[in-house]
C-alpha cells in the first residue's frame, strides 16, 4: 500500500474533515477525496462517514487507524534508522511548544543526552495540531503540549500544572487588561475563562499564539500579559516585570503524549525523566523574592 494514502487517511482523522486535511497536506480537497476513495476501494470498506460536521470514522475506519499509524511509523523509523549518523544507535524525535521548551524541555535535553549519548535527538517546536499530527503519523516520538487530543494508540500523561499570572512592566498596574495588554492564545480553555473573568474587555491591540513572542514584545515595548510563572520568574526577580497584585491566575495543565502501544525503552526513560524534572520543579516551589503573590481562584482542569 502507498504510504501516501495512509498519511492522507491519518491527516483526515487528525483534522476531522477533508478541507483542513487538504490544507495540512498542501493539496486540493479533491486530491484528498480521491486518495480516500482509492484507499476504501483497496480495503473494500467505508472508512469515513461524511456529513456537514466533517468526517467521522466508521468501525472499519477505527480498526484501520492503528494499522495506518503502524505503517507510517515503520516507514518513518526506517528512514531515520537509515539516516542515523555514525556513532549513534538510534534517534528520538521530541516536539513541544516553545513555552514548554523553556525552563523544562531545555533542562531535560542535556540530562537525556548524558544518560543516552548514543541516541541522536531531534528537537522540534510546534503548536498542538502539528504535534498531534506528527505523533499520529509516527514522525514524532514524544510530544509535550497543553491541549492534547485523544487518539487511539497514544498515551497522555499530565506533567505539571502551569500557572499563568498577569505581569506588567508597570509596578502599579490594575488587576485587569490595560492599554498595552498582549493577549496570548493559550487555547480554548484559557479563552473561555478569560472572557468570563474580564467580560468588559474590548479586545487586545496585539494577539500572539506564541508566549515567547508576546513576552519579548512586552519587555521591549512595555505592557502586560499572562505568562507562565516559571518563565517570567527571572524577569520578576530582576525587576523588569511585576506581578499584578490581586489579578486572577489561570491553571493550565501540561501533558506529555507518546505511543502507548510500543515497547520502547528509550521513550519510556525519556518520559520518566520528564516526570522527574516536573516533580523536582514542583517541590522547589519557587516564588519571586519581594513580589506579591496574586490570590488563586478556582481553576478548571482540561
Amino acid at each position: 500500500m502507498d504510504t501516501e494514502l495512509a498519511r492522507t487517511f491519518l491527516a483526515v482523522v487528525s483534522a476531522g474533515n477533508f478541507v483542513t486535511a487538504a490544507e495540512k497536506l498542501h493539496v486540493t480537497q479533491s486530491t484528498v477525496s480521491a486518495r480516500i476513495q482509492t484507499l476504501e476501494q483497496l480495503l473494500r470498506v467505508t472508512l469515513f462517514v461524511r456529513n456537514k460536521a466533517g468526517a467521522t470514522l466508521t468501525p472499519a475506519g477505527r480498526q484501520f487507524q492503528k494499522h495506518a499509524s503502524t505503517l507510517v511509523r515503520t516507514v518513518e523509523h526506517a528512514r531515520q534508522d537509515v539516516g542515523i549518523a555514525k556513532g549513534f544507535s538510534g534517534t528520538l524525535t521530541v516536539g513541544g511548544r516553545i513555552g514548554l521548551w523553556e525552563e523544562h524541555l531545555l533542562h531535560w535535553l542535556p540530562l537525556m543526552r548524558a544518560k543516552h549519548p548514543d541516541i541522536a535527538i531531534r528537537a522540534e517546536s510546534a503548536l498542538e495540531p502539528e504535534l498531534m499530527q506528527g505523533l499520529v503519523e509516527g514522525r514524532i516520538d514524544i510530544g509535550v503540549m497543553y491541549t492534547p487530543q485523544s487518539r487511539p494508540g497514544l498515551k497522555v500523561e499530565q506533567l505539571f500544572d502551569e500557572q499563568l499570572i498577569l505581569v506588567s512592566t508597570s509596578s502599579h498596574s490594575a488587576p485587569e487588561p490595560q492599554p498595552g495588554y498582549v493577549y496570548i492564545d493559550w487555547g480554548p480553555e484559557f479563552y473561555a475563562r478569560h472572557m468570563a473573568l474580564f467580560p468588559d474587555f474590548a479586545g487586545p491591540s496585539l494577539t500572539a499564539n506564541i508566549g515567547w513572542l508576546g513576552l519579548q514584545h512586552v519587555l521591549e515595548n512595555g505592557g502586560s500579559g499572562y505568562f507562565p510563572r516559571r518563565i517570567v520568574a527571572p524577569q520578576l526577580k530582576a525587576g523588569r516585570l511585576h506581578a499584578v497584585v490581586d489579578a486572577p491566575e489561570f491553571s493550565m495543565p501540561a501533558f506529555v503524549v507518546y505511543p502507548g502501544d510500543r515497547d520502547d525503552a528509550i521513550i519510556a526513560e525519556a518520559v520518566a525523566l520528564m516526570h522527574r524534572l516536573a516533580r523536582d520543579a514542583a517541590n522547589k516551589k519557587p516564588a519571586p523574592a519581594g513580589q506579591a503573590r496574586a490570590p488563586k481562584r478556582p481553576a478548571r482542569r482540561t
